[in-house]
């Protein structure tokens, strides 16, 4: 199978290592794997070679080229390269596989302890619309912690620190205190001595800079990008920019686009709306008007020869509304909604209705003979504000409601005194 015969080792230490049978599955060499690592994890007080033996048996036996030839041949085919290259991995990089990372008890013998990533710092940031139209760069001054340069984050002149000993290197202390007869409550705080950090380094070896705290503040200038075409709430991220602190990866600076509210434009998704307000005889007549655009530019906006704008109607204009984000090419469309403002009661004499009506369609509806107005009852408009009417009438029916419970409840409230 490999070219030429090799003399038949041991094919069987691995499975006794592992504690399983030569046909275990491949289910089975985790669950085995697993239960022995922990146990003989070194941060746990295992053994260091038992723990590397139990790496080297499960890397072969999960692989099925490798586990044929330690089948067939043994383990000297594997150092001999037969089956691909002799397991050499680090141990602790097989345990890392099955629980997360730098060893379920934060590492061991020459393993990097596993970091732990820091906080995201979020910004928001308003721009306007026309800072999203057209899009713009904003530099930004902010503070942050960052590794003391003196000592490289690590507090002392020596480089090395002790255990704390008041939480034995936890960085937690258990405090039991005791609330009532027979009731213990366990509290669970943060070490007073070293601040959590689970080390204490002496006075004379402190760093002359940070004063044994790893850091110092920095100043930093961002220049962020807002690209056209960017959304309300989009995020910016710089990436491993925020505080820096030992043994942890730096996590993002976010910022956060908060649109404030144009005057004139409102953005639905990549389009743009506008209102504007036109006269009865525009509407009728035809209108023509400059509207000023989010990047300068004058739009001449104007009606057709014989066109009728009607009342609360909406017109579009294509390639005008925003650019698409990451295709500022392509723009949505700029909608206008037209209001008509008509003229005041009173304006038209008789003699101009008259003339109205000879230009536009006869008043036809609703002819009443002298008969039937004899028959109908005369009535009075009156203006009236509609928001102001419903607000009224809501009142109205609140105090009525107020007035039913107050009704409802005398004769509950007598019964309970009898």
């Amino acid at each position: 199978m490999f070219g030429r015969a090799s003399r038949r080792s041991d094919n069987t230490k691995y499975y006794e290592i592992l504690g399983v049978s030569q046909g275990a599955t491949q289910d089975e060499l985790k669950k085995a794997y697993k239960k022995a690592a922990i146990k003989n994890h070194p941060d746990k007080g295992g053994d260091p070679e038992k723990f590397k033996e139990l790496a080297q048996a499960y890397e072969v036996l999960s692989d099925p080229e490798k586990r044929e030839v330690y089948d067939q041949y043994g383990e000297d085919a594997l150092k001999e390269g037969m089956g691909g290259a002799s397991s050499s991995h680090n141990p602790f990089d097989i345990f890392e596989q099955f629980f997360g990372g730098g060893g379920a008890f934060g590492g061991g013998g020459s393993r990097v302890r596993r970091q732990r990533r820091g906080d995201d710092v979020v910004h928001t940031m308003k721009v306007t619309l026309e800072d999203l139209y057209n899009g713009t760069s904003k530099k930004l001054s902010l503070s942050r912690n960052a590794l003391c340069p003196k000592c490289r984050g690590k507090g002392s002149k020596s480089g090395a620190s002790t255990k704390c000993h008041g939480c034995h290197g936890t960085g937690t202390k258990i405090v039991t205190r005791q609330i009532g007869l027979g009731m213990i409550q366990q509290m669970q705080l943060v070490c007073p001595e070293c601040r959590g950090s689970g080390e204490v380094i002496s006075d004379k070896d402190k760093c002359p800079q940070c004063k044994g705290s790893k850091v110092t503040q920095e100043k930093k200038v961002l220049e962020v990008h807002v690209e056209k075409g960017m959304q309300h709430g989009q995020k910016i991220v710089f990436q491993g920019q925020a505080d820096e602190a030992p043994d942890t990866v730096t996590g993002d600076i976010v910022f956060v686009l908060q649109l404030k509210e144009h005057p004139k434009f409102k953005r639905k998704f990549d389009d743009l709306y506008v209102e504007y307000t036109i006269s009865l005889t525009e509407a009728l007549c035809g209108f023509q008007f400059a509207l000023t655009h989010l990047d300068g530019r004058q739009l001449l906006i104007k009606s057709n020869p014989g066109e009728v704008v009607k009342p609360d109607q909406y017109k579009a204009i294509n390639d005008e509304g925003m650019p698409h984000h990451q295709r500022p090419f392509m723009k949505g469309r700029l909608y206008i909604h037209f209001n008509v403002e008509f003229p005041d009661s009173g304006i038209l004499s008789p003699d101009q209705c008259r003339t109205l009506e000879t230009i536009l369609a006869p008043r036809t509806r609703n002819h009443l003979t002298a008969m039937e107005l004899d028959e109908c009852e005369e009535t009075t408009l009156c203006d009236v504000n509609m928001e102001e009417e419903m607000r009224r009438k809501h009142q109205q029916h609140q105090y009525e409601a107020y007035d039913e419970e107050d009704d409802d409840a005398g004769p509950r409230v007598q019964c309970a005194q009898q």
